[in-house]
């Protein structure tokens, strides 16, 4: 995953760290509820890791130059050494990373089901826009962590060269051929929708995910936060639709 601009504008990121985000990880999982709802969190992660790998190796076939597919080949081994990591983590914290991925399988699967590219450009701006959406939520939720997990889940939100690879490939293709200009901007639109459709859904199932949002678990969250958290995604989706040469 990557959000390959950074966009979002998280105001826990800019003030000295206190709580549960001061503490180690050690420190901080002495909380059954806590623990429980960062082995969510990772699996979670995780799961995504190893969707966007089978997804990019799975574009690669409808790239249209060698070039292209190598490119896709190496941002897909990207995301798989990213799942890597979370499933090492899991595993050292003694967690099975199965049954800490399963219960976020069928939501990811279903949306990568019902927003499957048609095409080689729908793809690109799947992976640009989908995976940014996906990384921002989680970059908004690591500023509340302890500072093992904080680090760790940054560190797999590392842009994987996808975004800047996209933009190039997007823009070059509405130059050439402006009218693809309002089909990508509609698909975008859709997959906004769809992604923080999915986000909530998740989040919803899972008791410790939410109660770490609304603020029972991590420090700063609160319901009014929570909603000026998405606004923040929005606003992110909306820069990044203009460096694509779309309309949000």
């Amino acid at each position: 995953m990557e959000t390959p601009d950074h966009a979002t504008e998280n105001p826990a990121e800019a003030s000295a760290a206190t709580g549960i985000a001061a503490q180690d990880w050690a420190t901080a999982a002495a909380d059954p509820q806590y623990r429980a709802a960062v082995v969510d969190l990772l699996g979670a992660l995780a799961y995504g890791e190893l969707a966007a790998f089978e997804r990019l190796a799975e574009d690669a076939k409808l790239a249209p130059t060698l070039g292209d597919k190598a490119e896709l080949a190496k941002m897909a081994a990207a995301e798989f050494h990213h799942f890597e990591q979370l499933n090492q983590r899991l595993t050292a914290v003694d967690e099975d990373p199965t049954a800490a991925m399963e219960p976020f399988a069928k939501a990811l699967d279903d949306f990568h089901r019902q927003t499957a590219p048609s095409d080689w450009l729908e793809g690109l701006v799947k992976a640009y826009v989908g995976d940014s959406i996906a990384s921002d939520f989680y970059r908004e939720v690591a500023a509340r962590l302890d500072t093992d997990t904080r680090s760790l889940v940054l560190s797999v939100l590392d842009d994987t060269g996808h975004g800047n690879f996209a933009v190039e490939k997007v823009r070059a293709a509405i130059e050439a051929d402006p009218r693809l200009g309002g089909r990508l901007a509609l698909w975008a639109r859709r997959l906004m929708g769809e992604a923080l459709s999915q986000a909530q859904r998740v989040v919803a199932d899972r008791d410790a995910l939410s109660t770490m949002l609304v603020g029972g678990v991590a420090d700063g969250f609160d319901l009014a936060e929570v909603g000026r958290m998405f606004s923040r995604i929005t606003e992110a989706h909306t820069k990044r639709m203009a460096a694509l040469g779309l309309a949000a």
